[in-house]
């Protein structure tokens, strides 16, 4: 059992849990995930690592209410406990010799990418940060992401904060003024992952994407992750959670991951409608 050290609320949506696993803080990097179940009989899920304080032995994990786990977890309160919470997953994103990085996230993909920001700002890097919401309301971890930036773009589809636009933006107008990057790392909605890898390309730049958001057991076994890669002209396989969740986003065939992804929305908004009544009966 892993123990709820701290919960914050950072939207209406989206919860920031502190949980005492200290064998994960000890070895957890940037970019790579855990494995949680938040009670007997729960379904497993992946969350990525938002952070860990080692002295305390405390990783931080992030995530939206958006299916009947993430419901449950998002009930849990401080000196709740955690069933299983497994982990460091995946491979920690390849930072060595990145001297000046943009990283563009989207919603609550800035959970993933901020503690990369935070390590590169660490490692003495030049970081220009871009990050992308809906609308005001849905606006986090701006503070984080100002104390671990040179330059902090905030974006907001219908301009209720920051600049009115989606992320590409402002980062076309970098690209087509002659500003370059060691490497564009961008992290959200794959429909944004696409469209940045697609304003970098006529420019050159390295783009590296996270596939965070397709993967479901985090283990290979479901194959639900599965993605295809086009590699030298060949077209291979390989699974987010295992050989990721980081890929060259040249390589990655979107269209195909997106339409994946819509398999499962009706599935999953039976499930969350049906945790949330279980809830509304227990409070009545």
């Amino acid at each position: 059992m892993y123990k709820i050290i701290k919960r914050k609320p950072l939207n209406e949506t989206v919860v920031e849990l502190h949980v005492e696993a200290p064998l994960v803080a000890k070895k957890a990097k940037p970019g790579q995930f855990i494995i949680l179940r938040p009670e007997e009989g729960a379904e497993r899920i992946p969350l990525t690592v938002a952070g860990v304080n080692s002295e305390l032995g405390t990783v931080k994990i992030i995530f939206q209410v958006v299916g009947a786990t993430t419901e449950k977890l998002a009930h849990k309160m401080e000196g709740d406990f955690i069933k299983d919470f497994v982990g460091p997953l995946g491979m920690p994103t390849h930072l060595d010799g990145l001297k000046k990085v943009c990283i563009v996230g989207g919603g609550v993909g800035c959970a993933i990418a901020m503690p990369i920001a935070e390590k590169l700002h660490e490692m003495g890097a030049e970081v220009t940060s871009i990050i992308g919401f809906r609308n005001r309301d849905l606006l986090i971890l701006e503070d984080e992401f100002k104390a671990s930036s040179d330059r902090l773009f905030v974006m907001t589809d219908d301009g209720s904060y920051g600049e009115k636009g989606n992320v590409t933006a402002p980062l076309k107008e970098m690209l087509e003024a002659g500003e370059t990057f060691d490497m564009i790392i961008t992290i959200g909605p794959l429909i944004m992952m696409k469209f940045v890898t697609l304003t970098a390309k006529p420019f050159g730049v390295p783009v590296t994407v996270s596939m965070n958001p397709i993967m479901i057991d985090g283990t290979g076994m479901c194959g639900g992750c599965r993605l295809t890669l086009n590699v030298d002209g060949k077209k291979v396989t390989r699974f987010a959670c295992v050989d990721g969740p980081d890929f060259n986003g040249y390589e990655v065939d979107f269209d195909e991951a997106m339409s994946r992804g819509r398999m499962y929305f009706e599935f999953e908004r039976h499930a969350h409608e049906e945790t949330c009544n279980l809830y509304k009966k227990e409070v009545q």
